[in-house]
């Protein structure tokens, strides 16, 4: 058995590849508070052409890259509608109440994420004494792996525009989708007023975002940065790996998602698990086990040095499973799919 650990916990535990190394030791520095790194100017200028954007904003992270978003596009008392499994909602510890003052009307989705357009319709607000205003609809993709589909992205945005409403994409893994698909960052840009991108998921970069918009909007968005400790100095160091991530790693992403339905196909001919091929649609595979059998297969995997979070609980047409998630990446190869496949038949 190969003791190397094979880590499927997430595809933010990558580690940067020599070459991308080297680029950061290669990168033209500045202090970016006061605009002087040519490097993360050069990385805003790259995604925001992707996007066919006027301007782009270098931030530490996904989580602060919604949040300044939010913080741009609404003011304290106002609303945000967006899904009730999204990231903004239950992942990242309501930053937007808590420092904004924002209230976020979470939605109902269905299993691959989407929005209901009518409930959309009958839950936007128009400011009377008795509720706040809706100034923004933020949708998400890929959404646990699934990639939204354009038709329906267009027809949210289309009820939010009828409305006066912004939009922003979280487009943490949106560039799954793109590889997925071959639908244009740029048509996504034309979509949403706003776009944040993660560089440390399956792109590979260490740590970072970036957050697309108007260039009044990234001003702003420039400012609430500073004011939530956000500005870096010497940041071209990091925004090198985002420029080498994009440059090279962009494609590879379909290597991901080969190995995941891979995985996904495998797993299901496993007697303990029930895998909802249907949702195997990127790089992230569930896998439902008995709750009884969870905590000794999670123990398994450990001891057989595979990393996978602890499964959650979830409810499937009235019975209660453990779902585990599996997320394959760039420091996942064929080798550590065999393995865990192995290892799973010998529970």
């Amino acid at each position: 058995m190969n003791n190397e650990i094979s880590d499927f916990r997430s595809d933010t535990v990558t580690n940067p590849s020599s070459a991308m190394r080297e680029a950061m030791c290669q990168a033209i520095v500045g202090d970016d508070d006061y605009g002087d790194d040519l490097t993360v100017k050069a990385l805003e200028e790259k995604i925001a052409y992707l996007f066919d954007k006027p301007s782009a904003l270098f931030l530490p992270s996904g989580t602060q890259s919604n949040l300044i978003a939010l913080l741009t596009h609404c003011q304290r008392g106002e609303e945000v509608i967006t899904g009730k499994e999204y990231h903004i909602f239950a992942w990242e510890g309501g930053g937007a109440s808590t420092l904004g003052g924002i209230i976020v009307n979470p939605l109902m989705t269905d299993e691959t994420g989407g929005i209901n357009l009518e409930e959309l319709t009958l839950s936007i607000k128009r400011g009377s004494n008795h509720e706040p205003t809706t100034k923004l609809l933020s949708l998400e993709n890929t959404f646990c792996g699934i990639v939204q589909p354009m038709e329906k992205l267009k027809d949210l945005t289309q009820i939010a525009r009828l409305n006066n409403l912004s939009t922003h994409l979280d487009g943490a893994r949106l560039a799954n989708a793109v590889v997925k698909t071959g639908i244009s960052f740029k048509t996504y840009g034309k979509l949403f007023d706003t776009i944040s991108l993660c560089l440390s998921k399956g792109l590979g970069a260490p740590v970072g975002s970036v957050l697309v918009g108007g260039p009044d909007f990234i001003e702003r968005a420039r400012r609430i940065r500073k004011q939530l400790g956000g500005g870096m100095r010497q940041s071209g160091i990091l925004a090198a790996a985002g420029l080498y991530a994009v440059e090279h790693n962009l494609q590879r992403l379909s290597k991901d998602h080969e190995n995941a339905y891979n995985l996904a196909e495998q797993l299901s001919k496993n007697t303990h698990f029930e895998v909802p091929l249907n949702i195997i649609d990127t790089n992230i595979v569930y896998a439902d086990i008995g709750p009884e059998k969870a905590k000794e297969m999670h123990s398994h995997l450990s001891n057989n040095y595979v990393r996978v979070n602890f499964p959650e609980k979830i409810i499937i047409d009235g019975e209660i499973r453990s779902r585990f998630r599996f997320v394959v990446h760039l420091d996942i190869d064929d080798e550590d799919i065999i393995k865990l496949i192995n290892i799973c038949n010998n529970f």
